[in-house]
């Protein structure tokens, strides 16, 4: 392949990448705009029309940004590429560094990460303090913003800059096959992050307290009974103090996994939901979608990997994204900005797949508690956190990790 031949395939694939997104996402606020004004029939009787009025409109509002957002991050990627961008941090990076020396390379890929950061952040800005707290979901102070942000930056460079060298030194040490000792590497840095994070990493951002509501801790331990469930302990996060959102989830593996409730979740479910949306997900558990799911993504970057160390022998692999210059971390930033636009279409599948695994999860919870018990969960849960429930069904195929409302509340009725 000739470097204008593989230039013309990348703006291709990019350009379809974006009109796709685009049309998927003006799709969708038109559909929510034309359901605005009815509250779907299911739902009629537990959540008023102003309520649902107000899911469309931030679904809008989400949506609309998200188009720009789209449209931002492509104009990156043909700047960092064809513009000439990443070279230019390259030639300048070499008055200071050997070009193609480890330090060189974590110097390129970090100034790469501190670009897409900053063409980021006035999205994660608006999408806070404007779209967030208009809709009363947002109680992140200015100063929270900017503590969390100086923390997730200073857990990054401590634990990704040594990673990252790492990483570099495999890919030119080890020869032709490094893209494998790369992969083991990956795989044991994720087990020990996963049983890291919760005990070191999430503390530095909330507060996790044991679980105090007694009746409540009785009710989960019957549930983790039943279902044969071991875990760590019991801990509610104080979530509040960020969003008004409510949430539940696991962390950790083996004898360190935790349940971990949001404030808010407990604040706005009876003991009896809240028990039933913890039974959905021990259906996860249950059904091994966790370890599915890492075993696919495993396979995934392991030929992701192959690939990019075939990309490396291929001269039109750099010059035809704007780079005179090969080398190993010039490879990874031009194969990290590529990716998700040539994976583009693996979304979709993926997003079946998930709401398959939902589909069980709560064919399960149906199992272990009452299935009205989880839908009145789902239905206030959709309701506070203005959730639409009548997304443009071509989206949601293509981008929904979740099934819609109306058909996830209809098979949990069904089984009830």
């Amino acid at each position: 392949m000739t470097p204008s031949l593989f230039a013309t395939l990348f703006i291709s694939v990019l350009l379809f990448t974006v009109l796709a997104r685009g049309f998927l996402m003006l799709r969708q606020i038109r559909h929510v705009a034309a359901a605005r004004d009815q509250v779907p029939a299911p739902f009629a009787d537990s959540i008023s029309l102003a309520s649902h009025q107000k899911a469309a409109d931030y679904t809008r509002a989400r949506m609309r940004l998200g188009l720009v957002d789209v449209l931002v991050s492509a104009l990156f990627v043909v700047v960092m590429t064809l513009g000439g961008g990443l070279a230019a941090v390259f030639n300048l990076l070499g008055n200071w560094f050997e070009p193609n020396s480890i330090a060189h390379g974590v110097a390129l890929l970090a100034v790469l990460g501190i670009l897409g950061w900053l063409v980021d952040l006035p999205f994660s800005v608006y999408r806070t303090f404007v779209i967030e707290r208009g809709f009363g979901f947002n109680r992140m102070t200015a100063g929270l913003f900017i503590s969390d942000m100086l923390r997730s930056t200073l857990v990054t460079a401590v634990i990704g800059l040594p990673v990252l060298v790492t990483v570099l030194w495999l890919m030119g040490a080890m020869g032709e096959q490094w893209w494998l000792w790369v992969w083991l590497v990956w795989l044991g840095f994720n087990l020990l992050a996963s049983l890291v994070w919760p005990t070191f990493i999430a503390p530095l951002f909330n507060k996790f307290t044991p679980l105090a509501d007694e009746a409540l801790k009785s009710r989960v331990e019957q549930l983790l009974n039943r279902c044969g469930f071991r875990a760590k302990g019991l801990f509610v996060m104080d979530g509040s103090r960020r969003s008004a959102h409510g949430n539940a989830y696991f962390t950790g593996f083996g004898a360190a996994k935790r349940i971990v409730f949001f404030d808010t979740l407990l604040d706005k479910l009876r003991p009896e939901e809240v028990e039933a949306v913890l039974a959905h997900e021990l259906g996860h558990f249950h059904h091994q979608h966790i370890w599915k799911r890492l075993a696919v993504i495993a396979a995934l970057s392991l030929a992701m990997l192959w690939l990019l160390g075939w990309l490396m022998n291929q001269p039109w692999f750099f010059t035809g994204l704007g780079m005179d210059s090969s080398g190993t971390a010039t490879a990874l930033a031009l194969f990290s900005l590529t990716l998700p636009i040539f994976a583009f279409p693996i979304g979709p599948l993926m997003s079946q797949w998930s709401r398959a695994h939902e589909f069980e999860a709560d064919h399960y919870a149906a199992t272990q508690t009452r299935a009205e018990d989880l839908v009145s969960a789902l239905v206030k849960l959709y309701r506070d956190n203005a959730s639409t429930l009548t997304p443009d069904p071509l989206y949601s195929a293509v981008f929904d990790s979740h099934p819609p409302a109306t058909v996830r509340v209809s098979r949990l009725r069904a089984h009830a």
